[in-house]
């Protein structure tokens, strides 16, 4: 949650909360919380210090404690940690002083965190550029007369000469001279809590919780010998962007290759503890390996790791991991990630802890409506000396049937799975723009065209190259569906699922299902060889088998020498080029045209920058007058800023895409595909840009009311009708012309479909559907009603969910919400209020409940139950006007479950 809102809401009109962020102030033997926010009030700039609650939503939560002026005397430097251990991966330890005076904090691991520390820099810096004109901080004087101090405060504020005599750990400051100033290059030791064999009260003290788990996951400084202390200045501005650039053009001067081994499984745990050492595993290896990265799926397959994302089996296969890793090494952990199910552990030896930075850690779900977190990905990005490397475990879409869904999950994780980059100038890093990607997980690909004895029979002679060639992914690989570019080694070894849990024999269920190599490991990039490439048959805890792989990979690491020449060398020529010429860019086109722009489909044209000008230049798309944004929300530009060398080229994509925010106003007219992009260059002009198309209207984003008055398809009724029927009440109870419907068609339509084909579905509303037969769906009900509809019954599944979801009012409006939370224990109070519903709304609410008590009727077939049906509609029905908590989302499901037994 953005606390920020917080803290705007103690300030005056005049002052403005940039960024806030959670710390810990950390005193001689313990830490207190503390929120901090950034204020700004007339170029000048202050650090607010308050007390808060645990999470500040309003200024009822935060009492202001302190301020610290941003001037000259200013200052804030990323410290050590006293124990001098190499750390790596999360938490920031900065010291903050003002004249005589110190704070020291710990900032929790995070994008959020650095993006704080980096507007604090880019706040003193513009005081470092205007030194004759002195702060005045008149506008704090009324925040400083109400101030009340706490004793722990004053505590936390001690001389700088006190830390110095106790923290032996200095920081050293490289500056490098040019015509402009200088730059400073921090040098700092880092420190790393690692893994000691020798110490196993260590050991098992370092892994008993979550909490001291996380202790272990520190962001580490870069160190001397890497590029990032340029790469990744705080400031941000054209002269920086050229510098970078420049380096990058010219890495090869001054890198070189140095091999690693990196060792990476994968293992379906099928919802099992752990049950035996994972030695066999991963200490497979004659030599420890540098690093380790460890994907796990089905953690945990419990209905409350399910809907709430917690489960003590996290922990316990930590543990596991821990005990197993190769004994002739000692490793740290740098991150663990998870979503539901699916985790990511990344351990690391201890000497090349320091050469670890820009650890980040990303999610997506790919489930049920894009959303559910059974199926999806985890992701961790690290640079690794000068080498940018992503590992994405993932568990794709299960059954044989459904390999298209298992491709259109790969390329969702590949365009939606992004990590924010400290330069707020970049674009979002996605997977591919990694000099490294390894791919790891339960891919679920299976044996096509092949019945099982045919399959045991070919594996009972070893012939895996026969039955690769049935393989599903190898087939999608060869026709380019996906991972396009990468590269898996020789598979032979037996398939790695299904059996007996337990044993080593293939699946004697009454479904006996084909063995198949669900588990798999991929990699993209240069100089990588991989060294073993196999499974592990003396683990048998799960259904499947474990699978590892040893790459050895040429990371990128820097010649000191060779860095600073060239660096100096750069800083030279751009001292002789700035200020010489305007920077200039000529575009592929000013008018772009979007055809029959469509609900939830995806529309991209392509702007070319061409830089003619006689310098490289940085733009950005800006916002217009009295306009908070650069372009209308259905409406993005990717990158919407950048830096183009000279002479070269850069294509920005003008993405389209409504969605249940915008599809509303569009639906009805009131908004129109029109806009306006202002590309501004950095000391150059602007250039205008003009997006314009035609909407095809949706009954999706339309309302209950006004889908009950239209008895023709959407996209035939005239503008004016549809915008007429918008503006009115769902409580209009005005005559008109003809009876309305008593629910929507659309929505009889779908919910008539599953009834007639889909009661005994397995996993109903559980199982994604595809997105190209979602949009034969929705183009069916905007312009006709066919006797039936296309697609699987979890496409028609998905597409009725996605309709709830997009109803600008939900079945239950938001004026009833309250009430319903606070009746949800009452079965007849929460009858009670149904009955007071829009007519409409409630027609809508009886009827899908209905429904969906025939579905549980039929539970035993289709394996749906009550908490599953009332967790997934509870929040489509009874939708928050604000973000929901999880008290009420617990009630919302309560409240639900009523109607449905």
């Amino acid at each position: 949650m953005d606390q920020s809102v917080a803290i705007q809401e103690t300030l005056g009109k005049e002052e403005n909360c940039i960024v806030a962020a959670q710390c810990d102030i950390l005193l001689e033997d313990c830490s207190e919380s503390r929120l901090l926010g950034l204020v700004e009030c007339a170029k000048e700039h202050a650090i607010f210090i308050y007390i808060h609650r645990r999470m500040a939503i309003t200024a009822d939560d935060v009492s202001l404690e302190d301020i610290i002026p941003i001037t000259l005397d200013f200052a804030v430097v990323e410290v050590s940690s006293p124990e001098q251990l190499v750390v790596v991966g999360a938490d920031t330890r900065v010291r903050m002083s003002y004249k005589n005076e110190k704070l020291e904090l710990r900032l929790p691991f995070g994008s959020h965190s650095r993006l704080f520390l980096c507007e604090v820099n880019k706040a003193w810096s513009d005081v470092c550029r205007l030194p004759t004109q002195v702060p005045k901080f008149e506008w704090t004087k009324k925040y400083k007369k109400s101030i009340k101090r706490q004793e722990a405060a004053k505590q936390a504020i001690a001389p700088l000469e006190v830390l110095s005599t106790k923290n032996n750990q200095h920081q050293k400051i490289e500056k490098v001279s040019d015509k402009k100033g200088s730059l400073e290059k921090v040098k700092s030791s880092n420190s790393i809590s690692q893994k000691s064999k020798g110490n196993s009260s260590q050991d098992n003290q370092s892994i008993s919780s979550r909490e001291e788990r996380d202790d272990l996951v520190r962001s580490s400084s870069h160190t001397a010998s890497n590029k990032a202390q340029i790469l990744a200045m705080p400031q941000f501005g054209l002269r920086d962007n050229l510098i970078r650039c420049e380096l990058l053009k010219s890495e090869d001067s001054y890198t070189y290759l140095e091999n690693f081994r990196f060792f990476l499984g994968t293992y379906n745990v099928n919802g099992q503890t752990p049950k035996e050492s994972l030695r066999p595993w991963l200490s497979c290896t004659p030599d420890p390996p540098d690093i380790y990265c460890l994907g796990f799926q089905e953690l945990d397959l419990s209905k409350e790791a399910f809907f709430f994302s917690d489960t003590p089996k996290e922990l316990e296969w930590m543990k596991a991991v821990f005990e197993a890793l190769h004994e002739e090494a000692d490793y740290a952990l740098v991150k663990l990630i998870r979503l539901v199910g699916i985790m990511l552990i990344f351990y690391v030896k201890k000497e090349h802890a320091e050469f670890i930075s820009d650890v980040e850690a990303e999610t997506v779900g790919t489930g049920i409506m894009g959303r559910m977190g059974n199926k999806g990905a985890v992701s961790i990005r690290f640079r690794f000396h000068n080498s940018d490397i992503c590992v994405v475990n993932s568990h794709l879409a299960a059954h044989v049937e459904e390999y298209e869904r298992r491709n259109q999950d790969f390329k969702d994780i590949c365009s939606r799975l992004q990590f924010r980059q400290l330069d707020p100038t970049e674009p979002p890093l996605t997977i591919l723009k990694h000099n490294v990607v390894l791919w790891i997980g339960d891919l679920n690909y299976r044996i096509s065209d092949l019945d099982v004895d045919s399959v045991k029979d070919l594996i009972t002679k070893n012939d895996f190259e026969t039955l690769h060639s049935y393989d599903q992914l190898k087939r999608q690989i060869d026709v380019e569906a996906v991972f396009v570019g990468f590269k898996e080694g020789e598979i032979d070894f037996q398939p790695t699922y299904k059996y007996d849990t337990g044993s080593d024999k293939w699946d004697t269920s009454e479904k006996c299902r084909i063995p198949a190599w669900c588990d798999r490991i991929l990699w993209k990039g240069k100089n990588i060889q991989q060294k073993h490439y196999k499974s592990h048959m003396d683990v048998r805890t799960s259904d499947h088998k474990p699978v590892s792989s040893l790459l050895v990979i040429g990371i990128k690491r820097i010649n000191p020498e060779a860095y600073k020449k060239t660096f100096e060398e750069i800083v030279r020529n751009i001292d002789k080029m700035e200020n010489e010429c305007i920077p200039s860019l000529s575009l592929s086109k000013r008018e772009f045209h979007f055809k029959d722009v469509k609900f939830m489909q995806h529309h991209a044209e392509t702007l070319n920058l061409f830089n003619d000008g006689q310098v490289p230049c940085q733009f950005e798309f800006i916002q217009k007058p009295n306009e908070s944004t650069y372009s209308k929300p259905w409406l993005t530009a990717n990158p919407s800023k950048g830096f183009i060398a000279q002479g070269a080229s850069m294509d920005i994509d003008l993405e389209v895409f409504v969605n249940r925010t915008t599809a509303p106003d569009l639906n009805c007219g009131k908004q129109e595909i029109e806009d306006i992009l202002v590309l501004h260059l950095e000391r150059g002009k602007d250039y205008f840009i003009s997006v314009t198309g035609n909407y095809l209207p949706s009954c999706y984003g339309t309302s209950i009311y006004s889908l009950c008055h239209m008895k023709e398809p959407i996209q035939d009724m005239p503008k004016e009708t549809l915008l007429e029927l918008a503006e009115k009440s769902p409580n209009d109870d005005t005559a008109t012309d003809e009876k309305p419907l008593d629910i929507p068609k659309e929505l009889w339509m779908m919910v008539d479909h599953l009834f007639r084909n889909a009661v005994d579905q397995e996993d109903l509303f559980q199982q994604p559907g595809l997105r190209t037969e979602f949009a034969e769906i929705r183009d069916c009900l905007d312009s006709g009603m066919p006797d039936s509809l296309p697609g699987s019954n979890h496409s028609v599944a998905e597409a009725l969910l996605l309709f709830l979801d997009a109803l600008p009012e939900p079945v239950v409006p938001f004026p009833f919400y309250q009430q319903c939370l606070e009746c949800s224990s009452s079965a007849g109070q929460c009858e009670k209020v149904i009955s007071m519903l829009p007519q409409f709304h409630k027609n809508v609410f009886n009827y899908l409940a209905a429904f969906l008590r025939e579905l549980l009727k039929n539970s035993a077939n289709n394996r749906l139950e009550v908490a599953i049906l009332a967790t997934i509609f509870a929040s489509l029905l009874l939708r928050s006007p604000t973000k929901q908590d999880f008290a009420e989302k617990r009630k919302t499901q309560e409240f639900f479950q009523h109607f449905l037994t």
